[in-house]
């Protein structure tokens, strides 16, 4: 394909080579089995569906898999769609590789690395510091290339990373404007609050969840990671409590997954700076594949709205 699957609009045609970043498979209405395929490359992501497939189907065309496909782009309600005319497994002699079709990070994983280093290097409250240092040092190659999120928000390859650090210059903002904000606790909380994903999730390619992350889940895992790591320290002091309290409560509420509110300041800001980040990033996605003076396609994580992009916007 010529162009990034995102900038295909509906009634296109496609003849080219897309990842499978993951096959679930359903029973139609008429008892026969599908495939429910996220096709995706280095730009984006279309649902398409394998109707009547078959055992060998269910095996060949699985998550990590690269396939050539031909087919066209059709509006299912209100959503983008391909639909498959014809599909099959890539061999060597498509000299095609994994890399060319992954979405990445703006910004290179060292470059990123180096700005959190130097948040901390920053950080006064020795405590506060160390245990920062100590747990980002622990998880450092995953937590570069893992994506923040299977789905919804910087779901992509060193994601977490460009998340926190959007987060953290999103924090040095606001607290040059509240200077009663406690800027070791709010870097801190920025940079330990999804590093549980490093192990609640998969990796960078396919991501799934991992068993502790059905079982535990982020928030429950960096909670245990802080504790475990403050007695290696020989740290006991309110800091380490205080940190788990921005952990666990970094989605504000139980519904959204958080076991408390926040009902200390800088957890209270954390929250609405990962709210910000997040919801910026979803739309600025989606917003990149519409034409100005049209709708984009429905959002789920964000209430199901389709968002406008004013004529004048190009």
């Amino acid at each position: 394909m010529r162009k990034g699957i995102v900038h295909y609009e509906t009634g296109e045609k496609i003849d080219g080579y897309l990842l499978i970043k993951s096959a679930t498979k359903g029973l139609a209405s008429n008892g026969k089995p599908f495939l429910t395929l996220m096709l995706g490359d280095h730009t984006g992501e279309v649902e398409a569906k394998l109707w009547d497939c078959n055992t060998e189907d269910e095996t060949t065309f699985v998550g990590s898999v690269i396939i050539h496909v031909t087919g066209d782009i059709h509006d299912y309600r209100g959503k983008q769609q391909l639909k498959i005319k014809g599909i099959r497994p890539t061999t060597p002699m498509d000299h095609v590789k994994l890399a060319d079709f992954l979405q990445c990070a703006p910004l290179a994983p060292e470059e990123m690395l180096e700005k959190i280093t130097q948040y901390i290097f920053e950080m006064k409250n020795a405590n506060i510091q160390r245990i920062t240092r100590h747990l980002l040092k622990k998880h450092r190659e995953a937590f570069i290339e893992v994506p923040a999120a299977t789905k919804n928000h910087h779901e992509f390859v060193s994601g977490l990373a460009y998340h926190v650090v959007s987060m953290l210059d999103l924090a040095k903002a606001l607290a040059n404007l509240y200077p009663t904000l406690d800027t070791d606790l709010l870097y801190s909380g920025v940079i330990l609050h999804d590093l549980g994903k490093v192990i609640e999730l998969s990796g960078p390619v396919a991501t799934t969840y991992t068993l502790e992350g059905k079982l535990l889940g982020h928030i429950s895992i960096m909670v245990n990671e802080i504790g475990q790591v403050a007695k290696e320290l020989g740290i006991d002091s309110e800091e380490v409590m205080i940190l788990q309290h921005l952990v666990l409560s970094h989605h504000s509420k139980g519904e959204w997954g958080s076991p408390k509110a926040p009902l200390i300041r800088e957890a209270e800001m954390l929250h609405m700076i990962d709210n910000i980040d997040a919801k910026m990033n979803m739309l600025d996605r989606t917003l990149e594949r519409v034409k100005p003076g049209e709708f984009s396609e429905k959002v789920y994580a964000m209430d199901n709205r389709s968002f406008y992009k004013p004529t004048f916007q190009d």
